[in-house]
């Protein structure tokens, strides 16, 4: 007994020993690789990171890159391994959305896109903060938040945690809450953050939690990071400049265990009350996938087909949800899959474009291209037209997986779907440009660039609409444009102040209606015959700020509109009215498929597939 007694005792020194270790780490953040400036400054930070011995370890708490490129990222893990002592590294906002790899290459570059470690008897944990690629606010990906489920149930509940994401933790992500309210069951005592490029204090539901400069210089003549003390129970910040100087302390915050378990106050979360007001909408059933869905769906009588990012292509019972097979890819799967009788056509980011048997899943052919297929195939007359990042674009026999043509003088990588029209394909890149090819040949009938300096930009993530000999299409850049659609000819360009379209447009089934979806949550209605940007009508969606790229679709008199927080809203063509809305989730709406029977399948980020019916 005196022994067992003795044992527990110097455990517990030894525990309380190692908490109470003193060390120093850096924080580094918003290295923004890609910037002008960047790369000097970053290899300034590491030089003098390395002089400092004192230093235990770096964190890098995202938007290591400017454009999430291959080549930014090569130069980031290129400058980061001249490091003499250990670093973590997440990935934030820029990184993933306007990734050529589907944010393949982030994983593979650095190893992962999370990390767990221990020190000084803290256990660090981070997780990426998306959005990739298609444009909402941050939202951690649905496989993270399953990895800290795994991870947080491996700790002890008095084990001291200091937790890392790019976001605040607060409704600059969508699902804010299911990181903290998990961490919050156990004992988180700090949250480290970027994004904001400035140092600043924050208090996320009682949780202390401190942002960290961008390393850039900006205005100044060089850049800073900040260096973190951890000792007598206190955490505390001084920004450095390398090379240079070490200021005062800047934020001190005391590490302790908080009582969240008897905590009263109601913190705020998502309301579900909207489909409260719409009883009429019901879940025929509801699909949860362990992994995020960045694409949409297709379905036959039978199927519904979707995939997720970690690289699953899959088929669901169409009456019942169920899981009916599977088809493993190499990599995250943002690409929208394509049917064509029993063939389903898919793009991964794994380079290949496959041709799969709908109804078992089978692989019949494989196209490789030389990146990531980012790009959704449209199938017409057995063919399926597909973009890639690596700068082709393709027409590819559905039937045999034979190449028909391909263009390879596309100056950004595809995310989009095409469209077809007139005999010509029509789809724009992250370079600016804007493309038309014979449908027939794969020939360039014309090209057109926005002429913006900036390629985030760029229209690259509308599905482009048609009618009247023209192409219109949104951009980030909130014009709307309209092209003729033989020549490029610019017909008209427009930006409205006061209707901000971005990037979620659709067409009317008779082709006289334009739809775009506005930054501040409205239906904008535009005639598609005016020689002008001509305003129809408007309707408030009641979204608030809106940023969901997803396309929006007519079919038997209603529009359906997708929003960045997880409500489908169905509009009357007819007059603009409201029918009904829905909540799925607190994420992206990445897409939408009216079927017959006044049913609808709606793909979330988060994961989730739904079959609504009203």
């Amino acid at each position: 007994m005196i022994k067992k007694l003795f044992t527990l005792c110097f455990l517990y020194c030894l525990l309380h020993t190692a908490q109470a270790q003193s060390f120093h780490f850096a924080h580094v953040s918003d290295t923004h690789i890609g910037n002008q400036t960047a790369a000097e400054d970053l290899r300034r930070t590491v030089a003098d990171i390395n002089g400092n011995d004192s230093l235990s370890f770096v964190i890098l708490s995202g938007d290591i890159t400017e454009f999430g490129s291959d080549e930014e990222l090569a130069l980031a893990r290129q400058i980061l391994d001249s490091l003499n002592k250990p670093w973590y590294i997440i990935p934030g906002n820029h990184d993933g959305n306007w990734s050529e790899s589907g944010a393949n290459s982030f994983r593979r570059i650095f190893g992962a896109e999370h990390f767990r470690f221990s020190h000084g008897g803290y256990v660090f944990l981070g997780t990426n903060c998306g959005p990739n690629l298609r444009m909402s606010p941050g939202q951690v990906p649905r496989e993270h938040i399953v990895w800290l489920d795994s991870t947080l149930k491996t700790l002890p509940d008095d084990q001291p945690i200091i937790y890392v994401n790019h976001y605040p933790q607060d409704t600059s992500l969508n699902n804010w809450y299911e990181a903290t309210d998990r961490l919050k069951r156990k004992n988180i005592q700090l949250i480290l953050l970027g994004h904001g490029h400035a140092n600043r204090q924050y208090n996320f539901e009682g949780i202390p939690s401190i942002m960290g400069r961008s390393n850039l210089r900006a205005k100044d003549s060089i850049g800073a990071y900040n260096i973190v003390s951890i000792a007598n129970g206190k955490a505390i910040y001084r920004e450095r400049k390398p090379l240079t100087t070490t200021g005062s302390p800047w934020a001190e915050v005391v590490l302790k265990k908080h009582d969240f378990k008897n905590d009263t106050t109601r913190y705020y979360r998502p309301s579900f009350a909207i489909n409260k007001a719409y009883p009429q909408v019901k879940a025929v059933w509801n699909y949860q996938d362990h992994s995020d869905i960045g694409n949409g769906a297709a379905a036959n009588a039978e199927l519904v087909f979707s995939a997720n990012t970690v690289g699953e292509v899959y088929a669901l019972n169409r009456k019942t949800g169920k899981k009916v097979w599977v088809f493993k890819t190499g990599g995250k799967v943002f690409s929208t899959p394509a049917l064509s009788g029993n063939r389903l056509v898919v793009g991964s980011s794994d380079g290949n474009i496959f041709g799969l048997d709908a109804k078992s899943g089978k692989k019949l052919w494989q196209v490789p291209a030389q990146k990531a297929v980012l790009g959704s195939p449209l199938i017409h007359e057995s063919i399926a037209f597909i973009g890639a990042s690596d700068g082709v674009f393709r027409a590819i026999d559905v039937q045999t997986g034979t190449i028909k043509w391909q263009f390879d003088q596309v100056g950004g990588f595809v995310v989009t779907r095409p469209l077809l029209y007139q005999g010509k394909i029509y789809f724009g890149c992250w370079n600016k440009d804007f493309y038309a090819l014979d449908a027939q040949t794969g020939k360039l009938a014309w090209v057109w660039n926005n002429g913006n300096a900036n390629r985030m930009f760029s229209p690259a993530a509308c599905y482009p609409v048609a009618a009247n000999n023209r192409i219109f299409i949104v951009a980030p850049d909130r014009y709307m444009t309209a092209l003729d659609a033989a020549t490029g000819t610019q017909v008209w360009r427009n930006r409205n102040a006061a209707v901000r379209v971005r990037e979620s447009m659709g067409m009317s089934e008779d082709a006289t209606l334009v739809y775009g979806k506005t930054m501040e949550g409205t239906l904008a209605v535009f005639n598609a015959a005016a020689g002008s940007m001509q305003l129809v009508r408007e309707t408030d969606l009641k979204l608030g700020y809106e940023l969901a790229p997803t396309a929006m679709i007519e079919q038997n008199g209603l529009l359906f509109v997708p929003s960045d927080n997880g409500v489908v809203t169905a509009v009357h063509r007819k007059d603009g009215s409201i029918a009904w809305q829905h909540k799925l989730s607190n994420c992206l709406i990445t897409g939408i498929l009216p079927l017959a029977d006044k049913q609808v399948i709606v793909t979330t980020m988060d994961g989730k597939v739904s079959c609504l019916k009203w």
